[in-house]
């Protein structure tokens, strides 16, 4: 009897340990295809403070694209932990492995350090200008009157490279996005080439008045968007697309609260 019990006993684990692994298979074959498993995750940041769009302020990532990615990730279940990195490193750190996915980035950014390089990018996430900012007493500056342009360390002023490389136009780099405002301000520079919202709500506050220094479009400008990419963990791009896509309600609410398109009008 006490056998026959032990036997029973024994049965019943069993049944239910195939009932467990019965379970798990099956959500994993009832899962979306294009989910991919939760991670842990290293998202390569800039290391300056380009808020509201992102930016790094006490040491911790913020801005609209961290609630963006930080939205993606609860909803997938992926740990995200954001390693900030100089603006010139943090492509090869992508390129190489280094992170898991690099926000922003575009395939046209120092395009031929991405060439023979299987990259993977996201649909557009955050739209921006990149344009010239001036002092409000130099309205009406023109391409051949601007002597001299800034940008943050390791940003290239597409729109004005011609210019450069004709040595019609000096290009100053600055690592401090501040300091390189103030230098616009200040009249060391003619202008500075950056993202329109973030330079002017930053010199907003900087020099505490509104229109300290403008936004001239009829000066070289470029309309894009920031996005996410990877060349370690494609599948990821692909989650992310589709969790865009669905979400994009939720993304245009980020965006429209933190002020990361301002003087940008594009529809999401």
């Amino acid at each position: 009897m006490v056998h026959s019990g032990i036997v029973k006993l024994e049965w019943k684990v069993a049944m239910r340990a195939r009932s467990v692994i019965l379970s798990a298979l099956c959500a994993i074959l009832i899962a979306p295809a294009g989910d991919a498993l939760a991670r842990d995750l290293v998202v390569g940041v800039e290391a300056i403070d380009y808020s509201p769009v992102y930016g790094i302020r006490n040491g911790q990532f913020v801005g609209a694209a961290r609630s963006v990615l930080d939205a993606f990730a609860q909803a997938k279940g992926h740990h995200l932990t954001y390693r900030a990195l100089p603006v010139k490193r943090l492509l090869a750190e992508m390129i190489h492995g280094g992170v898991d996915l690099k926000f922003p980035d575009s395939p046209d950014w120092h395009a031929s350090a991405r060439e023979g390089r299987s990259i993977a990018y996201s649909k557009p996430v955050i739209a921006f200008i990149d344009g010239t900012v001036i002092r409000s007493g130099n309205a009406g500056l023109t391409t051949d009157t601007v002597a001299s342009i800034g940008t943050v360390a390791g940003f290239t002023p597409y729109a004005w490279l011609d210019k450069i490389k004709a040595g019609k136009v000096e290009l100053k780099e600055n690592p401090n996005f501040e300091q390189l405002l103030r230098q616009v301000h200040a009249g060391r520079i003619d202008g500075a080439y950056v993202n329109v919202a973030v330079a002017l709500g930053a010199a907003d506050t900087i020099f505490k008045t509104s229109g300290a220094l403008i936004y001239d479009p009829a000066l070289p400008h470029t309309v894009g968007s920031y996005l996410l990419s990877s060349s370690k963990a494609p599948d990821i791009i692909v989650e992310f697309d589709d969790w865009l896509t669905k979400n994009a309600k939720q993304v245009s609410e980020i965006i429209a609260r933190t002020g990361a398109e301002r003087g940008v009008k594009v529809p999401h």
